[in-house]
C-alpha cells in the first residue's frame, strides 16, 4: 500500500508571533516552525499501515527551503521519501490553491491512500482534504478515529457530534482526513534520524505544475485582539436591575 501524507510546516506554538500593521501573515524572522500537529497523527497511522500491509509512506509539504526540516522529521520516524512543493510565497494561496497544488503533484504518483491532517494549527481551514479528493477525483472520508484495510475497500470509524461514531466503507484509492488522537506518535529514533539522511526528497517548484492560484477568497488582514476592560452600572429597583442584567447576559455576554 502506498500512502501519500500532506504535512505542513507552521509556526512553533511558542514563537513569540509578530504582525506587521495590515499584514495578512505574520513576520517570519527569529521564530521557530515545527510539524503540524494535526498532520503528525496523520504520519503515525500511515506508518501503522505501511507497517501492517507493506508498501511505502510519502511526506509531502509545500513551501519554503525551511520546509525541508519537517519533511526529514517525517523521513525520520519512518517515511519512506518526500516530495517539497516549493514556494517562498505559499501563505498567500487559499485552500484551494493550496489543493490544487498538492493534487498536481500528487498526481505525479500511484497512490493507493492519500492522508490529511483534520486542520492546520496556523489558518485552520479545515478544507485541504476535502478539496483534495474532488481534485483528484476520489472517494473521501473525514474526522477518521480507524482505520480498516481488506482487500480493495476500507472500513473506517468516523466521530461524529454528541459522543456518536459512524462506521462506513470507502474503496481504495481515496482521501481521509484523520483525527488528532487516533493514535499516539511516535518519536524519532536515533537509527531512523540517520536513515533520512539517505532518504530521497523530490523537489517541485510550484511554478512548474502550472496549476491555476488565483484566489477564490481573500485574507484581508491578521491581528491580535484588542482586550478592553469596561464597567457598566445597573440603575433602577433591583428587580430592574435584574431583568437588565439577564438581558445583558443572554444578549451581549451570550452566557446564558
Amino acid at each position: 500500500m502506498n500512502i501519500a501524507v500532506c504535512i505542513k510546516q507552521v509556526p512553533a506554538k511558542d514563537a513569540p508571533l509578530q504582525i506587521p500593521e495590515g499584514s495578512a501573515w505574520i513576520r517570519e524572522t527569529d521564530i521557530g516552525f515545527e510539524t503540524n500537529e494535526p498532520d503528525g497523527y496523520a504520519l503515525e497511522e500511515a506508518l501503522r499501515l505501511k507497517e501492517k500491509h507493506g508498501g511505502e509512506v510519502v511526506a509531502i509539504s509545500m513551501g519554503p527551503e525551511r520546509v525541508k526540516q519537517t519533511i526529514k522529521e517525517a523521513m525520520a520516524k519512518g517515511a519512506d521519501r518526500g516530495i517539497h512543493v516549493v514556494d517562498d510565497k505559499f501563505f498567500q494561496l487559499d485552500p484551494l490553491g493550496s489543493a490544487r497544488s498538492l493534487a498536481a503533484a500528487i498526481q505525479k504518483e500511484n497512490f493507493d491512500l492519500v492522508l490529511t491532517g483534520l486542520q492546520s494549527d496556523d489558518h485552520g481551514f479545515g478544507q485541504t482534504g476535502v478539496l483534495l479528493a474532488e481534485l483528484l477525483g476520489l472517494p473521501h472520508a473525514t474526522i477518521i478515529m480507524q482505520i480498516e484495510v481488506n482487500g480493495a475497500r476500507m472500513k473506517l470509524k468516523r466521530e461524529l457530534e454528541a459522543g456518536w461514531f459512524q462506521w462506513m466503507e470507502v474503496p481504495l484509492p481515496a482521501v481521509l482526513s484523520i483525527q488528532s488522537g487516533i493514535n499516539k506518535p511516535r518519536y524519532a529514533t536515533l537509527k531512523g534520524i540517520m536513515a533520512a539522511k539517505k532518504k530521497e526528497i523530490n523537489s517541485i517548484p510550484r511554478e512548474s505544475l502550472g496549476v491555476d492560484a488565483t484566489p477564490t477568497q481573500k485574507l484581508e488582514r491578521i491581528y491580535v485582539p484588542t482586550k478592553t476592560k469596561k464597567t457598566e452600572m445597573l440603575t433602577g429597583t433591583a428587580k430592574e436591575s435584574a431583568a437588565k442584567l439577564v438581558e445583558k447576559l443572554k444578549h451581549e455576554a451570550r452566557v446564558l
